[in-house]
């Protein structure tokens, strides 16, 4: 009873909403359709793993020669007073290409973790009645953004999109941007320092600055409803919003929809989905071109009409049960040297390996919000979306400022991807142990999932508890966070991280009491590739991985209330954390 009490004070502490203050300043959705300047490309490069440019020996603000931001030529400078002391100079610094992450940069940057700073100049043509932002796809882990010199915005979470308004601030011609961007995780961040994958610290998705109207659409969402409706919401910003009329259409479907503004820019409008509407699946994924206008603004996006649903044990999409066949996958390109710089071939030659290759229709984004890339090719190529945040092991979940940046993070996820037909599973954990303050802040992040999305399914990877049962061995999911989902989620890997034998894996049973459906969200077995041990069937041997999943499968098989598996993993991928001298070398 103590144990219940104390969680419904956190619980109400923490609140189980979506305040206003705890969402993102503005959205700025599908910035890439918008008009604009692409800052992708060349950027000189400096590492600071003192953070020199931050501040003094004394905690003093960082002295002018030593502001990695400062608007300043420095070879101009010292010509001019030969007696001026610079230790820096970013316009002569290393150049690199934007979007990667520095693991890519040099050979000594391999495993990195702290501060670099990035800087470009570029020209701009600033006019009246406009509006301009710098919009950043992902910057790993926390950015410190100076236009001209001065500081417009940081932003932490290294996988989420944010945009700082910098109207008023260009000047015409000639631009400085400099960014520093700080890889080093703590305790209190999210995610956390423990990790099993590489860090890849940089400026890791495309950065633009954006041209609006002085009243523009900072949010626009298009979706089918259980009903069989098509609702549409959007959300101007500007002086002017109040009251500004607004339109959806969908030219191929023959459908407008159109509408009033409120006091706050929001506005909801639906209509009946057309006979002809042709529902998104993975065995069609059809999309349609939809227009979101306003005043001088129109922004355009392609868009699949589904339903999400949950029957018992069973997930429904467009009303009939699917069974989720898929594999997990990590954000790195194909090839022996990705640097996490997703682009449209990168994301189509991993996702059809899935689609085609494994004959999938589903895709776990581990551990971390996915570029955007990925999940419009996934709409593009019909794969159901697994999308979560990186709130794993062991994150400060009694500590509310940590609380605040994953429903920030959380949220901007969500508002990025609300109008990709193929997200269907928005996850708030991974692998997370069961305590009071964890359950609040959990229970807290899936009631922001509903408040901000209600046309998509909440899930979260589970730990299980091991009973003995008329002496075989049962796995019980009594995690009380399910009650705040809609399906319940596994990571089981019996007989490699647990003792069991191969050939008893298909006896264990499953338990739960909830009536939801599960996925088995990994299960895998590490091979050395051309490493073959038929007779002892040895760990990292390809005959032990291939006898692991068949008695896994076996498992699984058995579990009546099993509604999806995505195993571990893919591919291969980098983790300093594995350092088998043999088997795994990082």
């Amino acid at each position: 009873m103590i144990r219940r009490f104390a969680f419904l004070l956190l619980l109400l502490a923490f609140g189980g909403s979506a305040p206003a203050q705890l969402l993102p300043e503005r959205v700025l959705v599908n910035a890439g359709a918008r008009s604009g300047i692409d800052l992708s490309g060349p950027w000189n490069w400096s590492v600071d793993p003192y953070r020199d440019g931050l501040a003094g020996f004394h905690g003093e603000e960082a002295g002018l020669t030593h502001r990695r931001y400062a608007d300043v030529d420095v070879d101009a400078v010292t010509r001019k007073d030969p007696y001026a002391l610079w230790e820096l100079d970013m316009q002569r610094a290393p150049v690199t290409t934007l979007p990667s992450s520095w693991i890519t940069h040099d050979a000594t940057m391999r495993h990195y973790d702290g501060l670099v700073w990035y800087q470009r100049r570029f020209e701009a043509t600033p006019k009246a009645g406009e509006r301009q932002f710098l919009h950043f796809g992902a910057v790993d882990y926390l950015a410190r953004v100076y236009l001209n010199g001065k500081l417009v915005g940081t932003h932490e979470g290294g996988f989420t999109p944010f945009a700082f308004e910098v109207t008023g601030l260009l000047r015409p011609g000639e631009n400085q941007i400099t960014i520093g961007v700080d890889s080093e995780r703590s305790a209190d961040t999210v995610p956390p320092t423990v990790t099993d994958w590489e860090t890849y610290g940089g400026i890791i998705r495309p950065i633009r600055l954006v041209t609006t109207p002085a009243v523009y659409i900072d949010d626009a969402w298009i979706r089918l409803t259980d009903a069989g409706r098509i609702r549409a919401s959007m959300r101007l910003d500007g002086p002017a919003a109040a009251g500004r009329p607004v339109r959806v259409r969908i030219p191929s479907l023959g459908v407008t929809l159109s509408g009033t503004a409120g006091a706050d820019g929001r506005w909801t409008g639906e209509a009946a989905a057309p006979r002809s509407l042709k529902r998104w699946s993975p065995e069609s994924p059809t999309l349609y071109d939809v227009g979101f206008e306003s005043g001088d603004d129109t922004l355009a996006d392609r868009v699949g009409f589904r339903t999400l649903a949950v029957r018992g044990t069973q997930i429904l999409l467009n009303g009939r049960p699917i069974f989720l066949r898929g594999i997990s996958l990590h954000e790195e390109e194909l090839g022996k040297e990705p640097t996490r710089a997703m682009t449209p071939a990168a994301a189509r030659a991993l996702l059809l390996e899935v689609k085609d290759g494994l004959h999938g229709n589903f895709v776990r984004l581990a551990h971390y919000p996915h570029s955007d890339v990925m999940t419009r090719m996934a709409d593009e190529i019909g794969l159901i979306v697994w999308s979560e945040v990186p709130v794993y092991w062991r994150v400060a979940f009694s500590r509310p400022e940590t609380l605040a940046v994953a429903r920030r993070m959380l949220a901007e996820n969500i508002l990025r991807d609300r109008n990709r037909a193929s997200v269907a599973l928005w996850s708030v954990a991974n692998e997370t142990p069961v305590s009071d303050a964890r359950n609040a802040f959990l229970t807290t992040l899936a009631g922001d999932v509903r408040a901000l999305d209600d046309s998509r399914l909440v899930t979260a990877a589970l730990l299980t508890r091991r009973d003995e049962v008329n002496g075989r061995p049962e796995m019980v999911i009594d995690d009380p966070l399910v009650a705040a989902l809609d399906v319940m989620a596994i990571n089981t890997y019996n007989g490699w991280y647990s003792g069991d034998r191969l050939e008893d894996l298909p006896a264990i049973g499953w338990r739960s009491e909830h009536g939801k459906p599960l996925i088995l969200s990994e299960f895998g077995a590490d091979a050395k590739q051309g490493f073959l041990d038929p007779g002892l069937r040895r760990k990292f041997s390809e005959d032990f991985q291939a006898e692991y999943y068949r008695q896994t499968l076996a498992m699984a098989g058995k579990i009546p209330f099993l509604a999806g598996m995505s195993p571990w993993i893919l591919k291969d991928f980098r983790s300093p954390r594995r350092q088998h001298p043999v088997y795994q070398q990082g």
